[in-house]
């Protein structure tokens, strides 16, 4: 749990670049593709964690500029990456100018539910790298090179002179 607007600020700042560089793999032609026939496409979990930023943001008391809430998944993986390095941005800013440490234990309603923002902000966080990790799944499935994040993906250990994990 944060306790700091710094602490959380760090771990956005890293865990939103890290996102930003795996939406920025992505492909237009990557969009569509499911797990199942009836599963979701990796273009409206992209989405997804961008229309997530402005809504929990939203009710958690942050005003972002983000895409509506209703919005369709673009066609363009560009577009998606482009949004959402603007609104992860702007959260982390809003964070900053309009929240203090003593506010974090504050409780607030969020869905229904009685959360600090302390808490607000870990699940915002936590949401986006289970999203995040969903994403890598379906873009190897769909013949693309994923980037490492919290070491080296697969097709980078080369880099490091080594052989990949198996």
């Amino acid at each position: 749990m944060y306790k700091t607007i710094n602490d959380f600020t760090t771990d956005w700042k890293n865990e939103s670049d890290s996102t930003l560089k795996i939406l920025k793999a992505l492909t237009d032609t990557s969009l569509s593709q499911k797990v199942t026939a009836e599963g979701r496409t990796l273009g409206f979990l992209a989405w997804h964690i961008v229309l997530t930023l402005g809504e929990m943001g939203g009710k958690a008391g942050l005003t972002i500029e983000a895409p509506a809430e209703n919005s369709s998944v673009p066609d363009s993986s560009s577009e998606i990456s482009l949004a959402y390095e603007k609104t992860a941005k702007g959260l982390g800013e809003e964070v900053q100018k309009k929240w203090s440490d003593k506010m974090l234990g504050e409780v607030i309603e969020m869905y229904g539910e009685k959360w600090t923002r302390a808490q607000a902000l870990a699940g915002l966080l936590k949401h986006e790298v289970h999203h995040r990790a969903q994403i890598t799944v379906l873009m190897r499935q769909a013949g693309l090179k994923v980037p490492g994040v919290y070491g080296p993906a697969k097709e980078e250990w080369a880099q490091y002179g080594m052989p990949p994990m198996k």
